[in-house]
């Protein structure tokens, strides 16, 4: 697979896009506006730069992984890639439409692969004509420093198409593939989420103050950052909308999102990217 497809030049969608130009395959993003095409390239040339900055990759290697990217409003372009990976909003809707699409243009033989965190992965395969070849291939944020890919299977991917995702993501891009069956949330958002959503409660019930409930978990558990502000880095509509994936799926009232959490994201309160979530930035 050395022609990659990534629908998407978000946060994510550029993350992919790095890390497949890096590991030598030639990338083509889509996007549906020129400012966000703009946007798309200038965030991955961003975060070659920072690389190179930290001695992680040379001038000349990132030169050339820039050069094997590029970005366009057209998604007839997707003909001839070997894999597309579609990182759009997690809308099920939207995803749907985008695979619809793509398997009436990228050539038969092609593998269409969806990132997304929460949506069972059947519900964007069964919009194409041909499901085998639907897989999700999740990736965790930032793509480029996270290891970890999810790779999941649904009842109709055919054995051939798990098999090429996975040697393409551990012998291509290097990173260390899990195999996670096709339910919400798969394996990390599965236990991730009911955690992010207690520590939410917990604030709300007054029990804690926000500061104690992610010392608590960093300087008690270990955990690299505490859950109130992982929620705030992942991005409390993603919070919430895994979330709510996750109760749809199996109606158990730990997964239910908790009313602070959909107030916050109707204010539009939502964490690092908006400058205020369960903290303020700047």
């Amino acid at each position: 697979m050395k022609l990659i497809g990534v629908v998407g030049g978000g946060t994510m969608g550029a993350g992919i896009a790095e890390v497949c130009a890096k590991a030598g395959s030639e990338v083509l993003v889509l996007e549906t506006k020129q400012e966000f095409a703009g946007a798309a390239s200038e965030r991955i040339a961003k975060s070659i730069a920072r690389g190179v900055a930290k001695g992680k990759i040379s001038q000349d290697d990132a030169d050339a992984a820039i050069a094997r990217v590029r970005v366009t409003l057209d998604i007839e372009e997707f003909a001839d890639r070997d894999l597309v990976i579609e990182a759009a909003p997690e809308i099920e809707s939207l995803k749907a439409e985008i695979f619809g699409k793509l398997d009436t243009i990228v050539k038969p033989e092609a593998i269409l692969a969806t990132n997304t965190s929460s949506i069972p992965v059947i519900k964007v395969a069964t919009a194409t004509q041909n499901p085998g070849r639907v897989v999700g291939v999740h990736f965790f944020n930032p793509v480029p420093v996270m290891s970890l890919v999810e790779i999941i299977s649904t009842l109709l991917t055919a054995p051939e198409t798990t098999q090429a995702v996975t040697e393409y993501v551990s012998a291509t891009l290097g990173k260390t593939p899990v195999q996670a069956g096709d339910q919400s949330g798969f394996i990390a958002n599965a236990l991730l989420i009911p955690y992010l959503c207690q520590a939410i409660r917990m604030l709300d019930s007054g029990y804690a103050t926000r500061e104690d409930i992610d010392a608590a978990m960093t300087g008690g558990c270990g955990h690299p950052m505490g859950p109130l502000t992982l929620c705030d880095t992942i991005g409390l509509d993603i919070c919430l909308a895994a979330a709510q994936s996750l109760y749809d799926e199996f109606a158990e009232p730990h997964y239910a999102p908790p009313p602070r959490l959909r107030r916050m994201v109707e204010a539009g309160l939502l964490g690092r990217k908006t400058g205020r979530g369960f903290y303020e930035y700047n």
